[in-house]
């Protein structure tokens, strides 16, 4: 299942650690296991047991990350 099905579900740390960390293909431990705590999920792993993101998953993981700096950008500006 794709990153983004679970993306609301997922708890807010796990969300902003994705925000700040849209380049990684390979998910630290910690990160599988607080998606699989918050989703029931069990995250495909490879013969090394990591866990490898699609393409998609990249791709929607970087827009996520692009529409937060946007929204920060904006919430700044309206304060200036």
């Amino acid at each position: 299942m794709g990153i983004e099905k679970l993306w609301d579900r997922l708890d807010t740390e796990t969300r902003q650690w994705f925000v700040d960390n849209p380049g990684c293909v390979i998910l630290p431990r910690a990160v599988v296991a607080a998606i699989s705590k918050a989703t029931g999920v069990e995250l495909d792993q490879d013969r090394h047991g990591e866990t490898v993101l699609s393409p998609s998953d990249c791709d929607f993981i970087r827009s996520a990350a692009e529409r937060h700096d946007a929204l920060r950008s904006e919430a700044s500006a309206q304060r200036s």
